[in-house]
């Protein structure tokens, strides 16, 4: 990222060798980037470089989205029951911050059962969501993802962890339905 620099006389980003990036490949989270100190040149230049995870995918990555889509269609058997103040009703469930990462401050409160991670995430909000079961399979917990396009499965992958909460040292295996 320290490479990364902006011509104002071309009106873009550039590499550490002062040339024009067309294309960018990133792994910043949009909401860090939107908080830099180039974020004006950044929308204001949006449209004239390729973004390889578009800024759309913010939205997909902000989990006040789920709440949202519960409150659209509630009991669809594609989610988890969601809510952006802990419901009386809910018992068992995880509280996440909106923009948290790889199980970083997590609170999973089962029964009288609570278990917390550590993290930076939280000051943005929470939203608390019914937990789900993952089953402990010989000391590992295998968490489902799977991608649909046009309502077709078109690919799996499957995240496991020591523990209950899938984290950023949980192996991960994709598969691609051809």
């Amino acid at each position: 990222m320290d490479d990364i620099g902006w011509d104002a006389a071309q009106n873009c980003f550039v590499d550490i060798d002062g040339r024009p990036m067309r294309s960018i490949f990133k792994l910043y989270p949009w909401e860090w980037l939107l908080a830099d100190r180039f974020a004006a040149d950044l929308l204001a230049n949006y449209t004239f470089t390729q973004w390889i995870e578009p800024i759309w995918k913010m939205l997909l990555s902000n989990k006040g989205i789920l709440p949202i889509l519960w409150e659209l269609f509630p009991g669809h058997p594609n989610l988890l029951e969601c809510y952006f103040r802990a419901p009386k009703g809910l018992i068992d469930y995880v509280k996440k911050p909106l923009l948290s990462r790889e199980g970083a401050n997590l609170t999973i409160q089962r029964g009288s059962s609570v278990q917390e991670t550590a993290g930076p995430y939280g000051a943005e909000g929470f939203v608390y969501q019914a937990a789900a079961h993952i089953p402990d399979c010989n000391g590992a917990y295998p968490v489902l993802g799977s991608w649909l396009i046009d309502g077709v499965a078109a690919g799996l992958g499957i995240r496991e962890s020591a523990t209950p909460v899938t984290d950023n040292l949980s192996c991960f295996v994709p598969h691609l339905f051809e």
